[in-house]
């Protein structure tokens, strides 16, 4: 009497309660809702999220950053060849500077001609040092010559400023150290190379 029949308990066994639904749900997806795999647990999910942000093949990622760095010292040297600002450094870029580089290449500075100069005074004073009156000589030549290379920068300076403040009203700072020491290099070494062969051609 107190006792199921067995159709009840086969009844019983085959109804599926509320949390043994939600337990299969969980476990195989959701899938009319789209998701198509399980949902991660809690921990897999925080050790996605830690995942570093540097790419695995650390050696790859250097030889592209390489690769990329050479390719812009290449574009950056052929701008200095070419006189374009696009890829030149950012202290030859700007209308001031190409001013500046152009009145200074058509002027012909004693400066430039100051480091061959010095050279040959140095070997000659390697030759003369048993002759004290010639290399006391050669010295004041040097000296001399020193001189000169600084009064010339002076007056190239001046002039370059009066027409930089005559076109531009401004003289940007750094633009005195840019000309002066443009002028000490040989026109030949000179960078971004002189948009004109030859002397003479003053910028308008």
């Amino acid at each position: 009497m107190f006792s199921r029949s067995k159709s009840d308990a086969s009844a019983t066994s085959g109804t599926s309660t509320p949390v043994d639904a939600a337990a299969e749900i969980e476990q195989t997806g959701d899938v009319a809702a789209g998701k198509g795999r399980p949902t991660p647990r809690r921990k897999q999910s925080q050790a996605a999220n830690k995942r570093p942000l540097v790419p695995d093949d650390r050696r790859a990622a250097a030889k592209a950053a390489r690769e990329q760095q050479r390719q812009a010292r290449d574009r950056q040297y052929r701008a200095m060849q070419t006189g374009d600002e696009r890829h030149m450094p950012v202290r030859d870029k700007g209308p001031v500077k190409r001013f500046t580089r152009d009145f200074v290449d058509a002027r012909w500075n004693l400066g430039e001609f100051f480091l061959p100069i010095a050279l040959v005074f140095i070997v000659v004073t390697m030759f003369t040092a048993q002759m004290a009156e010639l290399a006391f000589l050669s010295v004041i030549l040097l000296y001399g010559i020193v001189l000169l290379t600084i009064v010339d920068t002076f007056l190239m300076w001046r002039s370059l400023r009066k027409q930089l403040r005559a076109k531009f009203g401004d003289v940007p700072k750094g633009t005195v150290m840019y000309a002066v020491m443009r002028a000490m290099q040989l026109r030949r070494a000179r960078m971004p190379k002189p948009m004109h062969k030859k002397h003479g051609v003053y910028p308008q």
